[in-house]
């Protein structure tokens, strides 16, 4: 068993990774009760950690990033049997998370396996493919949360998957030529050609007509996976609910800005203002503040 103050050190660095990375998700998962607000960040922290392995180092060899996947993968599991490492940082705040939360080692290794695709897989030749791919690299992290909320409604695991989903999928419209310049494509081959339009047309970022056509179906597909991920945040309870509905609304209004952009993601940089993200996270923030005040 650890000490309280390593424990505490440790949440806190979890903390301040997450103001780092996002001060916008830091700032609204900030006003959780405080075990739930530590499991978050601890998650997040983790999730951080191994997408930044994947996408930050393309100068090393991919053997090299596999082996520290893998070793990330043994400290996971024993950082809940409490066994020491010589850089403890925040391992000691996921190994309480876990030890409270035991069904979320599933889904943090379920994020391993998804970043751990982007070293293998650089292309998806149907849509079945690429939902298998959103599935490990974010729904996995919806349902971490809703194990840390407490969500035992069983409909709850496809809404949360289908919220996850949405938002990998606007992460990928938004983000096609970043990816391309990391080797990755990961718009269906299958759909490409259905829609008589190919990988190069997307990136040449020329106004045609098919490929607007192209997009356009993309981003109503994510309208619909959000339309099902809304459906999770009646089971979750009222005071942790802004949590999810600020990550729905942030994203949802990058999908918006997409399409106000006639869907061109390869000349301007989507990204949404601090005042659009304020007016996203202030109001559900408040909400929350006034359940709790009044319960």
């Amino acid at each position: 068993m650890y000490p309280t103050s390593e424990i505490n050190n440790s949440y806190n660095f979890v903390a301040k990774l997450t103001k780092s990375a996002s001060s916008n998700f830091y700032y609204a998962f900030k006003i959780l009760p405080r075990e739930k607000r530590n499991a978050i960040y601890s998650g997040y922290a983790f999730c951080r950690l191994v997408d930044d392995l994947v996408d930050k180092n393309n100068n090393l060899p991919k053997k090299n990033i596999e082996s520290q996947l893998f070793d990330i993968e043994n400290k996971l599991n024993d950082c809940i049997e409490q066994k020491k490492h010589k850089h403890n940082g925040m391992w000691i705040a996921l190994g309480e998370t876990l030890r409270k939360h035991p069904q979320n080692l599933r889904h943090l290794k379920d994020v391993i396996d998804g970043c751990r695709m982007d070293l293998n897989k650089t292309k998806y030749k149907n849509f079945n493919q690429l939902t298998e791919y959103c599935k490990k690299v974010a729904s996995s992290t919806g349902l971490a949360m809703i194990e840390v909320f407490g969500v035992k409604d069983l409909k709850a695991h496809k809404y949360a998957t289908d919220l996850g989903i949405a938002l990998q999928l606007t992460n990928i419209l938004r983000d096609i030529k970043e990816d391309y310049k990391m080797g990755r494509f990961y718009l269906p081959e299958d759909e490409l050609r259905n829609f008589n339009t190919s990988e190069n047309e997307i990136l040449s970022g020329e106004k045609k007509e098919n490929v607007r056509k192209f997009m356009e179906f993309q981003a109503k597909r994510v309208r619909d996976y959000f339309i099902s991920g809304e459906r999770l945040f009646p089971l979750i309870n009222k005071k942790y609910r802004f949590c999810p509905e600020i990550m729905k609304n942030i994203y949802f209004e990058i999908l918006t800005e997409i399409e106000k952009n006639n869907f061109d993601v390869i000349n301007k940089k989507i990204r949404l203002s601090k005042i659009q993200k304020i007016r996203i996270i202030f109001p559900s923030i408040i909400k929350s503040f006034y359940i709790g005040l009044f319960r």
